[in-house]
């Protein structure tokens, strides 16, 4: 397994391959992995073959963090990430700096950014304005370097990956966007690296989302329901839980995104919930 830690070498290491015909998987990561990552991983490698190059980045981007939110404190092992990445079989773990990736940020000369416009603007980007900017730039130049065949999100991030979809197609990246299933702990809560910020009492709370979507699920399976009657009943489900804060739950349909005015089987759900200032988030199509 190789280490890159420089953009332009990932590129020409990326450029030798494409010239071989190489496939290119490439799974987008900030590091701190569980087996959530891993499987999108092993997803990226079923996709580009036993010949192809698996490539994992591991960078926690700037430009997707509010000044108010973790990004000094977000959780990085990187150590143990490159353990996790050699027994996966990764081939190459790219892991910049921020002085390469927003060269002249510094010095306050950096000024292009990428920008999707309507899919991000609900939801993640009503709570976090700045947010999807930080995402589909950091994408787009991950996409750059590392010149991906096909490169694997999770579901977790459900508006995200809808968000990077569109802008592959809208600035005809050629890039393959798979999306891979969310993997959850046997209590139904999502993984995620932001659940090690979550105390005893918190990680026994957090549940709470998982059974959240089941509640939503289990309400539309014969009949359809008004979404603000619903959103009324799971507000008071959640916030049942002590230590849970609702940031929002919304019903939209899951291609378009646009808001449900009744919820029925098929119907995506989204929910963000904070639990003191962690903020954990999740979905599910009912």
């Amino acid at each position: 397994m190789q280490i890159v830690s420089s953009p332009a070498a990932m590129q020409r290491l990326a450029q030798k391959w494409q010239r071989a015909g190489t496939r290119i998987g490439f799974v987008p990561t900030m590091g701190y992995l569980h087996a959530g990552h891993l499987s999108l991983v092993q997803r990226a490698r079923q996709a580009a073959g036993s010949r192809g190059k698996i490539v994992v980045s591991i960078y926690v981007n700037p430009t997707q963090f509010a000044p108010t939110e973790d990004l000094a404190n977000y959780p990085r092992d990187l150590k143990r990430d490159l353990k996790l990445c050699r027994a996966a079989g990764v081939d190459v773990v790219f892991t910049p700096g921020d002085a390469a990736m927003y060269a002249g940020k510094a010095e306050g000369i950096y000024s292009t950014f990428v920008a999707e416009e309507k899919l991000s603007q609900r939801m993640e980007g009503a709570t976090r304005p700045t947010h999807f900017r930080g995402v589909t730039t950091v994408v787009a130049k991950l996409f750059n370097l590392v010149q991906p065949d096909m490169a694997v999100f999770g579901q977790k991030d459900f508006q995200q990956a809808a968000v990077i979809k569109r802008m592959v197609a809208d600035l005809n990246f050629p890039v393959k966007i798979i999306v891979a299933p969310t993997l959850r702990e046997a209590d139904g809560l999502a993984m995620s690296s932001r659940n090690k910020y979550l105390d005893a009492e918190q990680r026994a709370q957090a549940v709470i989302l998982y059974h959240a979507l089941q509640a939503a699920s289990a309400a539309v399976q014969t009949k359809s329901i008004s979404a603000a009657r619903l959103k009324t009943d799971l507000q008071e489900f959640i916030t049942a839980a002590p230590a849970a804060r609702l940031d929002y739950v919304e019903f939209f349909d899951p291609e378009t995104l646009v808001p449900a005015a009744r919820v029925k089987r098929g119907t995506q759900m989204a929910l963000a919930v904070f639990f003191g200032r962690t903020r954990l988030i999740d979905n599910a199509r009912l």
